[in-house]
């Protein structure tokens, strides 16, 4: 649905400055009483390029003006920045609600409850298609339990961690929300307001770069879970996929049952079902074997490997505010970056490029295998850690690891185990200096680590292969044209970030399910669609309209 507004762009203001004084700013450009109108934040971004002189930087967008059309208020307007325009809502009540009773085997089953099959889930269950979910992992609250245990020192449950449970890997990340997909459905706008409906700040409707915190994030997804459940929807846990069964049907075949197994009995036992929504997210290796065995047509794709890297977060505070970071009336948010460069010093051009920043943040063990090790970030709301994080990362290709369908998986599982051999099953850290000398760290300089799971000095350039870390100590040089002190010796590299997309994709067609097993829908991260939160939600909610236009059209 399209709904005329007039967009406002470029508003700026002082970072103490409330909605009052945007109103006014809205009521001298559209000439109006600051009382005659109805307005919204679009979008709100900063300005620094003059630190210490910060502005925030708003779109408005003017829903409704009293007693007047939106087009005689823009008669009467000059300024450039002040246009008529359209706004694309997404109406889910396009697709009609069922007024069907379906069968058991007619109902859709979603393999999979992070952000893809949770809002796959959540809109069949609002039209009444009463989905059926299993997830391997446990709900959040015995799943943060288990991730916990994991990282005070007890065993890794492969079945529930930092990868695998109720909400996915997202649960325990900084809650990322921004997406490289553009808005061009409402799709994007739906999910944000969806979540904030839930419980997170209504800042994410226009911040540019959104975030929940895995605080926050852990709480809405327990509340949309109970939506689900409301609508006639069931969610088990602790329930893996072990098998889809196939039969041929007329020049196809088409998924006739799957097999599951209770994780807390070891049974298993069959469900039939006509429609399953593989969204299995990034790390769900054994799953990948298992559809390759099959002959479900995938083929492997780029991702990208590299480490975390560890700052204190006053140099990054200090570096994007400059001295306003010391002005009281200023309640800045703690900063972000975003850093690429273009390597050439192994003779072919490679990206380097930071990757899922956290500010204020936690370098986690996300390891999800045994004697395997990985590491992700993370941040709570309030981002007040003392170090910031990030990913840097360089992309890999067929061409580095093999292009077998599941090559990409190997080439990870070679770098995992040999991060675990490297800190002896803890996460291996450096000092840059170090790193770049090739020598294992003794101590620590100015930043020691923020971290989730216990940490050994190591040499990781026994970890990665020598052209992906000629490429990082190119990159973080790089960086520090744009970041005064980058690479100071003292820097943390931790590693390894292994899991930054899905090494593979499963293919499907204009319909969304298997190119050569229908009713089987791969969706998501996991299934080589989406790379993050919000996209996979949006894969989500392609797929349940796919479903729904089969069911109820």
């Amino acid at each position: 649905m399209e709904r005329q507004i007039i967009r406002i762009n470029n508003i700026k203001c002082k970072p103490n400055d409330g909605l009052d004084v945007i109103r006014k700013k809205i009521s001298k450009l559209l000439m109006l009483s600051k009382d005659d109108f109805v307005f919204e934040i679009a979008k709100r971004s900063i300005d620094s390029r003059h630190k210490p002189d910060i502005m925030y930087i708003y779109s408005v967008n003017v829903l409704k003006v009293s007693k007047k059309s939106l087009e005689s208020v823009m008669k009467k307007v000059k300024d450039k920045s002040v246009l008529l325009t359209k706004k694309v809502y997404y109406e889910l009540d396009d697709y009609k609600k069922a007024n069907i009773e379906l069968s058991e085997e007619e109902r859709p089953v979603i393999i999979g409850f992070g952000p893809a099959g949770l809002f796959a889930a959540l809109n069949l269950s609002r039209l009444g298609l009463r989905p059926i979910v299993y997830e391997r992992g446990l709900e959040i609250s015995k799943r943060r339990e288990k991730v916990n245990t994991f990282w005070n020192g007890g065993a890794l449950d492969t079945n529930c961690n930092v990868q695998f449970g109720e909400g996915g890997a997202g649960t325990f990340s900084d809650g990322k929300l921004n997406t490289q997909i553009h808005e061009t459905t409402g799709r994007i706008s739906y999910v944000l307001k969806t979540f904030v409906e839930h419980g997170a700040s209504d800042e994410i409707l226009y911040v540019n770069k959104p975030h929940i915190g895995t605080d926050v994030l852990a709480k809405v997804i327990v509340s949309i879970r109970q939506e689900i459940i409301a609508n006639g929807g069931e969610i088990f846990f602790g329930t893996k996929l072990e098998k889809i069964n196939l039969v041929k049907n007329e020049e196809a075949r088409q998924v006739d049952s799957i097999e599951l197994r209770d994780l807390s009995t070891g049974k298993i036992f069959t469900k039939n079902a006509k429609r399953v929504v593989l969204a299995i997210g990034h790390s769900a290796r054994d799953t990948f074997e298992m559809i390759n065995d099959l002959g479900i047509c995938m083929e492997p794709k780029p991702f990208a490997v590299g480490v975390r890297v560890e700052h204190k977060q006053e140099l990054i505070n200090y570096n994007a505010y400059g001295e306003a970071v010391n002005n009281p009336k200023y309640n800045l948010p703690t900063a972000d970056y975003k850093v690429t460069y273009q390597s050439t010093c192994t003779g072919t051009k490679r990206g380097v490029y930071s990757f899922c920043m956290c500010p204020g943040g936690y370098v986690v063990n996300a390891s999800s295998e045994e004697n395997a090790l990985a590491v992700n970030g993370m941040s709570y709301s309030s981002r007040a850690g003392e170090n910031a994080n990030s990913a840097i990362i360089v992309t890999v290709t067929p061409e580095d690891f093999g292009d077998g369908v599941l090559s990409g998986v190997a080439f990870q599982r070679k770098l995992e185990g040999a991060a675990y051999r490297a800190g002896n099953g803890k996460i291996p850290v450096q000092l840059f200096e170090d790193f770049c000398n090739g020598v294992k760290s003794t101590s620590f300089g100015k930043v020691t680590p923020n971290t989730k799971g216990e940490t050994n000095m190591a040499n990781l350039k026994e970890v990665l292969p020598e052209y992906l870390t000629d490429c990082l100590v190119e990159g973080i040089h790089g960086f520090n044209r744009y970041i005064k002190g980058f690479d100071n010796g003292d820097t943390l590299l931790l590693g390894v970030e292994s899991r930054t997309s899905s090494p593979v994709r499963i293919i499907r067609n204009e319909n969304l399910y298997s190119i050569n097993a229908k009713g089987l829908y791969p969706c998501g991260e996991g299934a080589g669609y989406a790379g993050g939160i919000t996209s996979a939600s949006v894969d989500g909610i392609k797929v349940c309209e796919a479903i729904a236009k089969e069911l109820l059209n």
